[in-house]
């Protein structure tokens, strides 16, 4: 039995990770701030549904910020972690445009705090959230873990490809595995209600029209969550170590001469906005009334993810087609909102 600190655990993510970990048999030390970007109370209620489990008693909660330096040494100084899945952030790009100091302090200080906190506790492996949203600018497809991410276009973007230089500098400086996961599109039951399933849903039901940007003309690859937790918890059982390949006179971004990895976390399937809302409505059974609007500032027009790397490294091919892990989203939303 392995014990195992989740960061984020009140997060949409973070809590299907800690499920997953529990279901396993393992110990897990949840933390996250509870902070009030979205009602914490969705927050709690995911905590609650934790605690309804068989796993609850292997499952301890520290309120506490990732940016409290203090918090994390007195955390770190009681427990010993056999690995770290880092998922708090201030998430959201839209957000970033204006609350930019809110991301400088969580994504940026929270995460230089979490990697000394690991290197001082020579933590075997820490895995963390990045975003597909590094690809920023680029228009080749699909997104590939060693194209080019130096055009990011939003402060939300550019902290977590901060995250991913500063996770190979502790790799290369301490020796200390890391291993950062690029999620594309994640949804599913649970969900942050800043997202689109979650904003289209209680709009549609609420017969109110849903904005929908660049006048519908998006692709997003839709991610179900259980495939997410299944390549995160693969990942975390795999520590990266050196590549002995590695070539510094033409490298690849997402290896080192460090144990350091970056991998895609996608379905691989990018869907059209438009399709994706008739799923929606199908699932719902309630047509959506649109209000189209222009790209959104910070907005991509579609991502793609190439996720081959993920699946020669641990297996796992994420799989779950987009009318399943709908109908499975609104089966919760209904149930959640009753």
């Amino acid at each position: 039995m392995r014990t195992y600190l989740v960061t984020g655990a009140a997060g949409f993510i973070g809590m299907h990770v800690s499920l997953a970990l529990l279901a396993r048999g393992d110990t897990v030390v949840g933390l996250d701030n509870l902070n009030d970007y979205y009602d914490p109370q969705l927050k709690r209620d995911r905590l609650a549904a934790i605690a309804a489990t068989q796993g609850a008693s292997r499952f301890r909660f520290v309120q506490a910020d990732v940016a409290d330096m203090a918090a994390l040494d007195a955390l770190f100084a009681t427990e010993c972690f056999d690995g770290v899945v880092h998922l708090a952030a201030q998430a959201g790009v839209r957000y970033s445009l204006t609350h930019p100091h809110a991301y400088a302090q969580s994504n940026l200080v929270g995460f230089v705090n979490m990697l000394e906190a690991c290197r001082h506790q020579r933590t075997a492996h820490l895995v963390y959230a990045s975003s597909s949203s590094v690809y920023g600018g680029n228009s080749r497809m699909p997104f590939s873990e060693d194209h080019a991410v130096d055009h990011p276009v939003s402060l939300y973007a550019a902290t977590k490809k901060a995250n991913e230089l500063m996770a190979h500098t502790y790799s290369h400086l301490y020796g200390l595995p890391t291993t950062g996961l690029r999620f594309f599109t994640v949804y599913g039951p649970w969900g942050r209600p800043d997202m689109a399933p979650m904003l289209f849903a209680r709009a549609i039901l609420a017969g109110e029209p849903i904005k929908v940007f660049n006048h519908g003309q998006m692709q997003r690859d839709f991610t179900y969550i259980d495939d997410i937790v299944a390549g995160v918890v693969a990942t975390l059982d795999r520590p990266p170590l050196p590549d002995e390949t590695f070539d510094r006179l033409a490298p690849r971004s997402s290896t080192s001469w460090a144990p350091y990895r970056v991998f895609n976390i996608g379905h691989s399937e990018p869907v059209q906005l438009m399709d994706f809302i008739r799923t929606l409505e199908s699932a719902l059974g309630v047509p959506a009334r649109l209000d189209l609007q222009p790209m959104a500032p910070g907005d991509v027009p579609a991502t793609y993810a190439d996720v081959r790397a993920l699946q020669q490294w641990t297996g796992v091919t994420p799989h779950t087609d987009l009318r399943a892990g709908i109908e499975r989203f609104v089966a919760w939303y209904r149930t959640y909102h009753a």
